[in-house]
């Protein structure tokens, strides 16, 4: 038999792929006459999910969480809770993203060719998860003709966030009609799914749960009409759109603590981690109003309670690190959380708040409130959802009510890639207060610039992206977002 070779990409790679002009000579170079360059379906799979997830996590931990006032730094230089972000930011996500977008999609195209249904889906849910994340970041991005070097389309143009959203609706009905057939996996193939273990029903309604996010998302846009799909999958065909029932089905790659499926930040120093930044007032201060037992297993003590400390604070005037996080954090499994049952249902609350389904929001609030915490491992305390700093108000204005939704839905997505961050872009909820030093006018940033190389090895397509989304600016705005 001849060996089966995992086609891995460098960064270099990825950017050909993506935008570059790299010449025909790379796949010469970097090619074993000896192996192919085919891989199985199920082989690609736990590769690629981990690294999207641990880099995810890396960039949560550098970024989304500065940004969203989880934690802010205590080192002068760093302006990221200042909403200062470089360009050299860019190219991390945009490299690793692309690089592990050619793996899903290899892994449709794979099972494609031996009529493996359950892996064309899977291909097609992961390819959606990491180009939503691409596109939700940049806004125009390479689509149809990226991650196509092996073709030699090497300068892909840009296509319209609106385009892109709508083939990723497209993809998830396709998804969601090949799991429906319910094809179940080998035994080996089970073996190395580290998401479900094989479980084609739960991979189904991942697909649909990530679908209510993305309609959530979209639904400000009338050229979707992503309210009547949103009422379609909840309630007037839920049976062929199965979404997660309860925390056990929720999509998380759970670390563990031996190699390959560790965490990011398991061989990070432990400054890096939790000593060069202290939690925020705004998140230990919340936690606290709540009386959130999720507090004892994210942020340690400072004396005998937990303090944050301001974000956004002038030039010089560095806080002392109060609470900071757990250490335990570095090797914890739900660090990998994609998408869970509790952001489901805040997602149904905000849907019923809005009147695109039926059923009381308060119902689905309270619902996804216990289960955000019950996920953690702790009890719901008594009373809890009847806390004046928990409850929600049906006789509440709908901004108090959204903002209730939208607090917690902030909890629920801690260390979840950029999800907390996208979420107060589409909403303005949660409402953060401004600290002093903060610059850009005081506007939360809309959007990541392009990388700088981008400019040089795609300019064309790059100068009509452009022209036609806006400024490379931090502050405009994507098509979902105007």
């Amino acid at each position: 038999m001849k060996k089966i070779k995992i086609f891995t990409l460098t960064a270099l790679a990825a950017s050909c792929l993506a935008t570059s002009s790299c010449t025909k000579d790379f796949e010469e170079l970097n090619t074993n006459p000896n192996e192919t360059v085919a891989a199985t379906p199920a082989s690609l799979l736990a590769p690629a999910l981990h690294d999207v997830v641990t880099r995810n996590n890396n960039r949560a931990l550098r970024l989304n969480n500065e940004l969203m006032q989880v934690h802010a730094t205590i080192l002068d230089s760093d302006e990221i809770h200042r909403y200062v972000i470089r360009p050299g930011e860019s190219d991390y996500m945009w490299n690793n993203w692309y690089l592990q977008r050619t793996n899903f999609v290899d892994i449709y195209n794979g099972a494609l060719i031996t009529q493996q249904k359950s892996f064309m889906g899977i291909g097609l849910i992961l390819d959606v998860w990491v180009t939503s994340q691409i596109t939700d970041m940049f806004g125009d991005v390479p689509y149809s003709e990226a991650n196509k070097g092996r073709d030699y389309l090497l300068q892909p143009k840009f296509d319209a966030q609106e385009t892109i959203y709508k083939d990723l609706f497209a993809k998830l009905e396709e998804a969601n009609a090949l799991l429906a057939a319910n094809e179940q996996m080998k035994d080996n193939e089970k073996a190395i799914d580290p998401l479900y273990a094989g479980d084609v029903v739960k991979w189904r309604k991942f697909g649909n749960s990530l679908y209510l996010r993305l309609l959530m998302r979209a639904s400000g846009r009338p050229e979707v009409n992503a309210p009547a799909k949103i009422k379609e999958i909840v309630e007037t065909n839920p049976g062929f759109y199965p979404i997660f029932a309860s925390n056990e089905e929720s999509a998380i790659l759970k670390y563990t603590t031996t190699l390959p499926l560790v965490s990011a930040f398991t061989n990070m120093r432990d400054y890096d981690f939790n000593g060069s930044h202290g939690l925020t007032e705004f998140f230990v201060n919340n936690l606290n109003a709540m009386d959130d037992p999720r507090i004892t297993r994210w942020a340690t003590l400072f004396g005998t309670g937990y303090y944050g400390i301001p974000s956004g604070y002038s030039p010089g005037n560095i806080p002392d690190r109060q609470s900071s996080y757990h250490l335990a954090l570095k090797n914890e499994p739900l660090l990998g959380n994609i998408i869970n049952y509790a952001e489901v249902q805040f997602i149904l609350a905000e849907a019923a708040l809005r009147g695109y389904i039926g059923g009381e929001p308060k119902t689905y609030f309270d619902r996804g409130t216990a289960a955000a915490i019950t996920m953690w491992g702790v009890e719901v305390p008594a009373g809890h959802l009847a806390k004046p700093a928990v409850a929600f108000d049906p006789a509440a204005d709908f901004e108090a009510k959204l903002e209730k939704i939208m607090l917690q839905k902030y909890f629920t997505l801690f260390f979840t890639d950029f999800q907390q961050w996208h979420e107060y872009k589409r909403t303005g909820h949660p409402v953060l207060p401004i600290g002093p030093g903060v610059q850009n006018g005081g506007v939360m940033p809309a959007r990541f610039r392009y990388p700088v190389y981008v400019q040089s090895l795609n300019g064309a397509n790059y100068s009509a992206a452009v022209a036609a989304m806006g400024a490379d600016d931090i502050n405009t705005k994507v098509w979902w977002n105007k």
